[in-house]
């Protein structure tokens, strides 16, 4: 039994490392905010609506752009044998959400296993290991892996397309990166282009062959996400195609706040890969090998910092390239450690993992703070609960609200009845029949504040000991009418 246990630790054991903080920050933070919303609401839909299109979430909230429903549908497929389990048990649907981001964690650590497994066969056991606990030091990977994004959708075949590049399958490398260009993140093609241009300047593949597999794969990829998108959307559509269009061709996506040019190498890599940030760049120059992986996300990155709309997922699949270059260097210090200038860096390299670790713990904290609306939603189920009333509670969603936590998978069955209807001005709601209001205004006429829901806010740096403390204020409030005997008569722990 201990041979067989102990094999099986050294088979698995960096995978249960890795699941288990992922898995770890879906319970802790189980709810999703607006970036997240369609592949979540698509989830839903898929799993309790099926075939009723009609009832689906986008075709009435379809967002700015289409996107695809590719990945909703294959995590939702997959999922569907667990959640045909929690329907029997009658269990909320909120477990449901807890499910299908498990699911979508476990494809995407599946695929960074493969990448890992090729590191291990091309550099050797130690640097696996190292890349495994610069991975499990750093938060947003981790987090964001069972997040249903599209960058995070990508990163599955991202993944794949860097573990084929070092087992030395390049054709097999570009189908993944133009499978995910295609279908799920447009701005695939920055990473592409450098890759597949290194590739034919090194020769490592034909111009022919190359062209040949290109325009294959990109038509087979096209014909599956206009045939699937098509049907959903009720429309013809290339969703990606869209997206482009918007974000490039029109340059829209400045509407949603902007950066300076160096924001991704002097704050988005700094905090996504802590400890990795320096240590990848000591990897480059400790073996050469790794500058053909590195140099195309670096360029990658480059190319992308030209657009001025920006945000750390869009260029999250950089992120196991960076962290495979400071596992070559982190191994380089610890073989060395015992030598007089090594052993410096082999205490710098402890400070820096002691350093990630911290920075994590306090990003974990404030992103756990980071949904008020999802617990103020769960917060009124659990007070506002009463087995005795039939009458519908009719709950209204604001927009503030629907973007930082609430989804359809934290709804309750009846008498709970939710409106996420826009448009609607504050002084109208008073005319309107809602039971209760989640809203980011306090004093609506007509209703009551029952509670508020705090939410982070900033870090605050202070004398003694921690240093850093978390600064919390109100953000959602949940609000009653007063005309509702169901409302009046309840104990509520109140806004003051």
């Amino acid at each position: 039994m201990a041979p067989q246990s102990s094999k099986f630790l050294q088979n698995y054991g960096f995978d249960l490392v890795l699941g288990s903080i992922a898995a770890f920050y879906v319970f802790m933070a189980p709810y999703t905010k607006v970036e997240e919303s369609f592949n979540v609401q698509a989830m839903h839909d898929i799993l309790y609506h099926q075939h009723h299109l009609e009832n689906y979430d986008h075709l009435e909230f379809p967002g700015v752009v289409p996107r695809t429903f590719i990945g909703a549908l294959i995590v939702s497929i997959l999922a569907s044998p667990v959640i045909l389990a929690m329907n029997l048990l009658h269990l909320p649907k909120i477990y449901s959400l807890f499910a299908v981001r498990l699911v979508l964690g476990c494809i995407i650590l599946l695929t960074l296993r493969f990448f890992r497994i090729q590191v291990r066969n091309k550099f050797g056991h130690q640097v696996e290991a190292f890349f495994v606990i610069l991975t499990a030091l750093q938060f947003h990977l981790l987090f964001y892996c069972t997040r249903p994004l599209p960058n995070i959708l990508s990163l599955g075949l991202v993944n794949l397309a860097y573990g084929y590049s070092l087992k030395g399958s390049f054709y097999a490398a570009l189908k993944c990166l133009i499978f995910a260009t295609i279908v799920f993140r447009c701005d695939m093609l920055l990473l592409l282009g450098p890759l597949g241009l290194q590739l034919l300047l090194t020769k490592s593949i034909s111009l022919w062959e190359s062209l040949k597999c290109g325009i294959s794969t990109a038509l087979l990829c096209i014909g599956l996400t206009t045939l699937v998108d098509t049907i959903m959307w009720k429309k013809l559509v290339w969703p990606e195609f869209e997206v482009l269009w918007f974000n490039s061709v029109l340059n829209r996506s400045s509407e949603w706040g902007t950066h300076s040019f160096h924001w991704y190498f002097t704050s988005a890599l700094p905090r996504a890969l802590l400890a990795a940030y320096p240590l990848c760049m000591l990897g480059v120059f400790l073996d050469r090998r790794i500058l053909s992986y590195i140099l195309p996300v670096f360029l990658f990155v480059l190319l992308y910092s030209k657009l001025p709309h920006k945000e750390l997922r869009f260029i999250i699949s950089s992120v196991p390239i960076f962290n495979l270059s400071a596992a070559i260097a982190a191994n380089r210090i610890y073989n060395n450690r015992k030598k007089s200038l090594w052993k410096l860096l082999y205490f710098c390299l402890l400070g820096l993992l002691l350093i990630s670790l911290g920075c994590t713990i306090i990003t974990f904290m404030a992103s756990y703070n980071n949904y008020p609306s999802g617990y103020g939603l769960k917060y009124l189920h659990q007070i506002g609960h009463s087995t005795n009333n039939t009458d519908e509670q009719w709950v209204h969603i604001d927009p503030f609200s629907a973007m930082n936590g609430i989804s359809r998978f934290c709804e309750n069955a009846s008498p709970w009845r939710y409106s996420k209807e826009e448009g609607i001005l504050i002084e109208e709601f008073r005319w309107r029949n809602f039971t209760f209001l989640i809203n980011e205004h306090s004093n609506i006429e007509g209703f009551k504040c029952l509670f508020a829901v705090n939410g982070f806010s900033k870090i605050h740096l202070q004398s003694g000991f921690p240093p850093i403390s978390l600064v919390e204020e109100p953000k959602v409030f949940i609000l009653g009418n007063i005309k509702s005997e169901y409302v009046i008569t309840r104990n509520w722990p109140g806004c003051s």
